[in-house]
């Protein structure tokens, strides 16, 4: 497969509001100077080709969380390389359209990368696109903003629609809700769509989404990434998302050494990871009272630097957490589902850690099953447990399925199935509900802290009993 990758970097830049007619005739004659006509339709011919060819309108936007959340989230967007300077405008919410009177709008230029990449493996054509990326700061904690991305006059085409996204309020222990998801990977477009529409269809006031790896079969294919946006539609635009990468995030020729090459064009994510290579893939997140850390799962594996120093890195930032509830999401499973599959060196490097510092939940994907369990698991079947320890989850919301096989830290398993996990952080209580592709109810418990920073597990009665190869029924 070639690819080549090649950047252009605009500094980002705050732009005043001032007279937006000046600003649209600057900005339309440094484009008409740079830029002639479009080559877009000749991509036709390409079945794909909606999905693979960028053109001047954005498309793959999608909003990510920051640090800082209160008060900032970023966006990235992609057009063709035909536009080389583009810009968020952003405004508070009003109940009209007077969010859009002169004055109100914010303009920030973004930063722009060009990149070129040709999918040989999978027989793709070559895409030449520009990813456009910006962070919106000083923003005020609890209040809906409305923004929108491109370049041009104001009314013109070549801005998307406007969007609403809400920052989290000052009062930490004001309840919130995000959704988990296991591996997408294949059919994207035909399979994973309705489970991330159907996510957001039972939970529309959802504050941001969790992609545990494995969004895509094939890192380097531009059609497969397309697949995902287009799945996620306006959804990636409006509820911020983090993700960890999983194995297929990193380039298989490369025997998955080498992050896919739009990976970091593509998303915005913290830059505080241990190494360089772990910039936007090794992180921690404060939201509201939670502590969310990615871990480099697939780089870990990779080789033994990346495996002390997010070994270290991990220690670090758990000693000094404050939150009052903390979360780790990485790809590969502690305890693994699948059969003939197991991470020793990554269970032997974390599990000390997340039993030594209280982390309560541990979010995973790769094994193309579901199970749900806590490692001192004696309490087979009983409903309430005092002292749970963390709780580890593996998911799968893709079309993908291995078999799995029963082991004494399951509390639930299940085969075959197409899930997603909306989590509700409550103050001193976690709900957990998974649900198939149907909004049926698969697995639920509360995890409720005490005073001691202790947990107690209350399992909840469930739509479902367990989903195996061999008794799977819709009835």
């Amino acid at each position: 497969m070639k690819k080549s990758i090649y950047t252009v970097l605009a500094t980002a830049i705050l732009v005043g509001c001032g007279n937006t007619n000046t600003f649209d005739e600057h900005h339309e004659h440094e484009h008409r100077k740079h830029h002639g006509h479009s080559h877009y339709d000749t991509h036709s011919e390409v079945p794909a080709h909606k999905l693979i060819f960028p053109s001047q309108v954005p498309d793959r936007i999608i909003i990510n969380l920051t640090e800082d959340p209160a008060h900032s989230f970023a966006i990235n967007w992609r057009t063709n390389q035909q536009v080389d300077t583009a810009y968020v405008q952003y405004a508070e919410e009003t109940h009209g359209p007077d969010f859009f009177s002169e004055g109100r709008i914010t303009n920030i230029q973004a930063k722009t990368t060009f990149i070129e990449v040709e999918n040989t493996r999978d027989k793709e054509p070559r895409v030449k696109a520009a990813y456009h990326s910006a962070i919106v700061n000083n923003l005020q904690p609890g209040k809906t903003y409305v923004y929108r991305v491109g370049f041009g006059k104001s009314k013109a085409a070549t801005w998307s629609e406007w969007f609403q996204v809400q920052t989290p309020p000052v009062d930490k222990n004001t309840p919130f809700s995000f959704i988990y998801f296991g591996d997408a990977q294949n059919d994207v477009k035909s399979m994973w769509s309705r489970i991330v529409r159907k996510s957001y269809k039972m939970m529309p006031e959802v504050d941001f989404m969790l992609h545990a790896g494995d969004l895509i079969n094939h890192s380097e294919s531009d059609r497969e990434w397309g697949e995902w946006f287009y799945a996620g539609s306006f959804i990636h635009a409006t509820v911020p998302s983090i993700m960890t990468p999983g194995n297929h995030e990193y380039d298989k020729r490369t025997n998955r050494s080498k992050l896919s090459a739009l990976w970091r064009p593509q998303f915005t994510l913290p830059e505080h990871g241990p190494l360089e290579e772990l910039m936007e893939t090794c992180y921690a997140i404060d939201y509201q009272n939670l502590k969310l850390i990615s871990i480099d799962a697939q780089s870990f594996q990779n080789n033994i630097y990346s495996r002390q120093a997010q070994t270290k890195w991990l220690d670090s930032v758990l000693r000094v957490n404050k939150q009052k509830w903390t979360a780790i999401t990485m790809h590969y499973p502690i305890f693994s589902t699948a059969k003939g599959r197991d991470n020793e060196a990554l269970r032997e490097a974390f599990k000390p850690l997340i039993d030594k510092y209280g982390v309560d939940l541990v979010l995973q994907g790769h094994d193309h099953t579901y199970a749900r369990g806590f490692a001192n698991n004696k309490a087979a079947g009983k409903t309430v447990v005092q002292d749970a320890g963390a709780v580890y989850t593996v998911s799968v919301s893709g079309p993908k399925m291995y078999q799995s096989q029963d082991q004494d830290w399951m509390v639930k398993r299940g085969e075959n199935t197409q899930l997603f996990q909306i989590l509700t952080v409550a103050n001193d209580t976690i709900h957990y509900n998974a649900y198939t592709a149907k909004g049926s109810l698969y697995d639920s418990f509360q995890l409720i802290k005490n005073t001691n920073g202790k947990n107690k597990l209350i399992n909840n009665i469930t739509e479902l009993s367990v989903r195996l190869k061999n008794n799977v029924t819709d009835k």
